[in-house]
């Protein structure tokens, strides 16, 4: 008789449990008007992943992707708080609120459409492919499997590999500073590092010994920010904000500000999308 009464206890208190988790109409994210009241709205982005999110010298975020946010926090009216991410957990920091927004170089695709809503995309990219300069790696076909290709965790080239090659091995890092590492190893296991392209290329420029032999893997994809799922305010007002921006070319002075002098002005048209317009 005494287990009975314990379990119905128990029953009516995770019936009651329920009941408030399911009535309180709280959600996962906050709304544009919850960051309005704040008067901050926390971004993640990344912190190693230079040119476009990383921490300077002064311990101050720099890039393409800051640029930009701290673009939207002043039309917003707020201060930006950037939240350090890494590839592997930008879905995690949206859908348990640990950011309202992830602006760190998120290729767009349909697995992540289930997760997330992107905005309007402001960059255009495809995959790539680094190796050492001598021995440049221009073709997956006939790989040595003896041998492994650098990937990090959560990105496109991960998946796009591990579908379109699942024969190649591949060595995986939750960050950019580790991959790196591990490429600059001469010894080392990986030959070659398997990236977006503009990731790929910035590497090339700013490390001797070092190819792009393959500039462009598989179709080319765009780059957005990204909200947690049904965040529809805050969607709608950062897709208004990148139409008003475009009318100023504010991607391109993006660009001329934090990429030119990795880029090059070669580069500025194949990669910047302006207003959110692909076409």
């Amino acid at each position: 008789m005494k287990t009975k009464k314990i379990l119905a206890l128990l029953l009516t208190l995770i019936i009651t449990l329920l009941s408030i988790c399911g009535c309180s109409g709280k959600s996962s994210f906050r709304t544009l008007e919850d960051i309005k009241s704040s008067g901050v709205i926390k971004i993640g982005v990344f912190s190693d992943k230079s040119p476009f999110g990383f921490v300077d010298e002064n311990g101050e975020y720099q890039g393409y992707d800051i640029y930009f946010a701290n673009r939207l926090a002043k039309d917003l009216g707020v201060k930006a708080e950037f939240v350090s991410t890494e590839a592997a957990n930008r879905v995690e920091y949206l859908q348990t609120g640990k950011v309202d927004l992830i602006l760190a170089n998120f290729t767009v695709t349909d697995e992540r459409k289930e997760e997330v809503d992107f905005c309007l995309p402001y960059m255009k990219v495809s995959l790539g492919v680094i190796s050492h300069s001598d021995n440049v790696v221009k073709s997956l076909d006939n790989w040595n499997k003896d041998k492994s290709i650098i990937v990090i965790s959560g990105t496109t080239a991960e998946t796009y590999l591990m579908k379109n090659y699942p024969d190649i091995p591949l060595q995986k890092f939750d960050s950019y500073a580790n991959a790196k590492n591990e490429m600059e190893k001469t010894d080392g296991q990986s030959i070659a590092w398997a990236n977006d392209n503009t990731e790929v290329i910035a590497f090339e420029k700013q490390n001797k010994g070092y190819t792009v032999g393959i500039p462009t893997l598989g179709n080319p994809d765009t780059i957005a920010p990204a909200v947690t799922k049904g965040n529809t305010t805050l969607l709608d007002w950062i897709n208004s904000d990148i139409e008003a921006l475009g009318n100023e070319n504010f991607f391109h002075k993006d660009y001329e500000e934090t990429l030119i002098d990795i880029y090059g002005a070669d580069y500025e048209e194949s990669l910047v999308i302006e207003g959110g317009k692909t076409e």
